[in-house]
């Protein structure tokens, strides 16, 4: 498995070995020794995810409370989308900032999304699949959002194709709007918190 660091700090790309033969395919998006050796700590396993969406679907950008955050590990066993990771953490040298990746049912790639990084995605086909391990369980109480349409982020958002949102991401508070609002992670808070996690810490 190959992995790639993002523009953004703590977020990463990796792309597993598939093996297709004449019965199929066979392949392992997850693999936690090549996320321990990119990231510096293992992935823990608290819950995982799985959503099916339509052509043009927006789902985020979504971010946790940190710490203790949630860390996200997601990949697309079906279909297409554009995965996108947006730093919010407030003192980072990248915030504001974003990077991309396609996902697909091709190359089975994967991202990592460190605690206190914004995450979201367009489904480029119908029905697509996302797949999500998660390193702390869904706690409504600590779970935000910011639009996905905020026009001072620019996210690459791909034209021709209708967007489909919920109301709570449509209507979420824009990147500036959730800093005054003091919503948003502290970068010094989440790099204290990945240093604890490194040394073994829980």
């Amino acid at each position: 498995m190959r992995a790639r660091r993002l523009k953004i700090p703590d977020a990463y790309e990796f792309t597993p070995r598939a093996f297709p033969d004449d019965r199929g395919l066979f392949v392992a998006p997850f693999q936690g020794e090549a996320v321990r050796e990119a990231v510096g700590y293992p992935l823990r396993l608290s819950q995982t995810n799985h959503s099916v969406s339509r052509r043009g679907t927006i789902r985020g950008v979504h971010f946790a409370d940190t710490p203790p955050g949630q860390a996200k590990y997601v990949y697309c066993p079906q279909g297409a989308l554009l995965d996108v990771i947006v730093d919010l953490r407030v003192g980072s040298p990248a915030f504001g900032q974003w990077d991309a990746v396609r996902l697909d049912d091709t190359d089975f790639r994967a991202v990592y999304v460190s605690e206190g990084l914004g995450h979201a995605f367009i489904a480029l086909e119908d029905d697509t699949a996302m797949a999500y391990i998660c390193s702390e369980p869904y706690t409504p109480t600590g779970e935000h959002g910011i639009t996905p349409l905020d026009p001072a982020l620019e996210l690459p958002w791909p034209a021709g194709i209708e967007q489909i949102l919920s109301e709570k991401d449509r209507d979420a508070p824009t990147l500036a709007e959730a800093r005054d609002q003091g919503l948003l992670p502290s970068y010094d808070d989440c790099v204290s918190y990945y240093e604890k996690l490194r040394s073994g810490g829980n």
